[in-house]
């Protein structure tokens, strides 16, 4: 059993919801990204999210987007987000997700990408525009080196493509709660939780669903009907309003910690 799979195992014996924060590498610098990997640890995250940045992020909001652009322009690179994991794996226990974009990925070397992730103490990789039907020799190379492979998923996700997802999928599948890009959205949609019901149907794997979280309302709505609900844009957000502030770190575990806090 994966690291991922066994920590979804324990949430689901103490009768909890998973919390799955995303942050970008590089934003608003390494040092603090290593800081705050740590920060959203001791809050609360169950696994994270480490991503990629990249130059077309196609299905990030403008907030990711920047968080992007941001780190791009410090010269930050998937070598630099490896590095950061190897550094707070010294210090923190809680799976990380390395989420890219498949063109650096490819452009680092798929073997080399696959040996060096494992090696700085990643627990998954998720590509976001790889599809399952050109992603079996990427899935292989993961697995062989004790990887997940995650998929995402969408409404629009076809029977036959969820089908395929279930049989590379590892770790977790990744439910996109409507159509479009990231970005907080005031309401979850009803496709989220069909979609979920879709997914079960051929898959035993826990679903996570993501894409428009941004409050502790709805991260508890997401709990009634998976198993995780990843935030990420109101987290970027809230890093991108607070720039270079001291109080940054100490902000964004205090935001984390109200998103799983108990209904008052």
């Amino acid at each position: 059993m994966s690291r991922i799979l066994g920590t979804f195992a324990a949430l689901k014996r103490s009768g909890c919801g998973g919390f799955i924060p995303f942050i970008t590498a590089g934003d608003p610098d390494l040092a603090t990204t290593e800081l705050l990997l740590r920060e959203l640890a001791a809050a609360g995250a169950d696994i994270i999210e480490l991503g990629v940045p990249f130059s077309d992020p196609v299905a990030d909001g403008e907030v990711i987007q920047r968080a992007s652009d941001r780190a791009l322009r410090k010269g930050v690179t998937l070598r630099d987000a490896l590095t950061c994991i190897a550094h707070v794996k010294q210090r923190i226990d809680v799976p990380i997700v390395l989420f890219s974009y498949f063109n650096p990925l490819l452009r680092f070397g798929e073997d080399r990408l696959a040996d060096e992730a494992k090696q700085a103490g990643a627990d998954a990789v998720l590509v976001t525009d790889l599809v399952p039907e050109e992603a079996q020799t990427w899935t292989e190379k993961l697995i062989q080196h004790e990887l997940d492979p995650i998929f995402l998923v969408a409404p629009t996700t076809s029977g036959d493509r969820l089908a395929q997802i279930a049989k590379r999928g590892r770790g977790f599948i990744y439910a996109v709660s409507r159509a479009g890009v990231t970005g907080a959205r005031d309401k979850i949609t009803r496709d989220a939780e069909a979609l979920v019901k879709r997914v079960r149907a051929v898959s035993d794997l826990p679903v996570a669903v993501g894409f428009g979280v941004s409050t502790a309302d709805q991260v508890r709505e997401i709990w009634g009907f998976a198993d995780a609900a990843v935030v990420g844009s109101a987290i970027v957000s809230q890093i991108e309003k607070l720039g270079n502030s001291p109080d940054l770190v100490k902000h964004i575990g205090k935001f984390a910690r109200s998103l799983v806090a108990p209904a008052s």
